[in-house]
């Protein structure tokens, strides 16, 4: 692989104190094209802006997916990754769904631990530091055609880590809007997933909530996601989170909550969840927890939900399960507990 350092570093002109998730970006950036039916070399270079003609093809069609994933450096200043072959495999999915000639594991795994270790300084060893890294892949032909590309572009950007979610959240159960519908493309992490979202967000926001809950396309009464995040319920001392579908997009992050919370000797039940049995169990006194999981949140608690013209507070309990099963993922992603299930990657020196 060729790299090619860049002769200057942003990184001492960066507040890491004040910076907001997502907005600054480190000093390289990995690069990898698909021309003439191959998967070119991949080169790291300095982080510049991409020159694009009007006629690309992810800008009339919408061929694109991501991945969303974090570094982490432990006290010892090693660098980890954490499974990442989840997320190859779901980049994988992603290809197949949107008619992506699938990026080689070689070239995906390759690219992560380069990037990190040329990237290594922008990494903090501080308890819940990390690096936020985008793999994604988008059409990069010059046609208007509305048939796949024939040339595409694989990338993988860096930005130092803040919490994306700062504060608990208050979130309206969708009663109008659809995120995905059963045979469309929901399970994979395509761009447009993320776009048809931000309109019934911006309506929900409007009337004072802070995300969506995402229901069924056909009913609105099964409940799938929350915002960009699975969701997950606790049930008296039950933990409950929906099945996966060709709608819901299978977390990362959902599959550790699961194993974690079973480490801990909770209950854990995959199954539907409607909004009738939500507002039951609440009625009832036996929803003590709400929460989303996600990459770029690990976990963000929900303090209330609305539904109609109702809308539910959710009140503090001891013996929280969303801060126990962060504190235990966060442990692992930095080194600082034992890693029972492998899920820790070594990048090597």
């Amino acid at each position: 692989m060729e790299i090619n350092r860049s002769n200057s570093t942003k990184i001492n002109d960066v507040d890491f104190n004040s910076i907001k998730f997502g907005e600054i970006f480190t000093d390289h950036m990995f690069e990898c094209n698909f021309k003439n039916g191959v998967w070119e070399s991949p080169v790291i270079k300095p982080y510049e802006s991409l020159t694009l003609d009007p006629s690309t093809h992810v800008f009339h069609y919408g061929q694109a997916i991501f991945e969303g994933m974090k570094g982490y450096k432990d006290k010892a200043n090693k660098l980890w990754l954490f499974r990442p072959e989840e997320n190859y495999d779901r980049l994988e999915k992603s290809c197949i769904r949107m008619n992506i000639p699938v990026l080689p594991k070689k070239y995906f795994f390759d690219g992560l631990k380069n990037i990190m270790k040329v990237e290594k300084d922008w990494v903090s060893n501080e308890p819940g530091s990390s690096l936020y890294i985008r793999p994604f892949i988008f059409s990069s032909s010059e046609m208007l055609a509305a048939s796949p590309s024939l040339d595409y572009k694989f990338l993988i950007i860096c930005s130092p880590g803040a919490s994306y979610y700062s504060k608990s959240l208050s979130v309206y159960i969708e009663d109008k809007y659809s995120r995905a519908a059963p045979g469309g493309a929901g399970f994979a992490k395509a761009a447009g997933n993320y776009g048809a979202a931000f309109y019934p967000t911006t309506l929900a926001m409007a009337k004072g909530f802070d995300q969506i809950v995402w229901t069924d396309s056909t009913n609105h009464q099964k409940i799938e996601e929350v915002g960009t995040m699975s969701i997950a319920f606790r049930l008296n001392d039950r933990l409950v989170t929906p099945l996966t579908s060709d709608t819901i997009l299978d977390g990362v992050s959902r599959k550790t909550v699961i194993q974690v919370a079973k480490d801990h000797g909770i209950d854990v039940e995959e199954r539907d969840v409607t909004v009738k049995e939500l507002i039951k169990e609440y009625n009832s006194g036996n929803l003590k927890e709400m929460f989303g999981c996600g990459t770029a949140a690990v976990i963000a608690k929900i303090s209330s939900f609305g539904y109609k013209e109702d809308k539910f507070e959710i009140e503090s309990v001891p013996n929280c399960y969303a801060d126990k099963i962060k504190e235990s993922i966060v442990s692992i992603q930095q080194n600082l507990s034992e890693d029972p299930h492998g899920w820790r990657y070594k990048v090597e020196d």
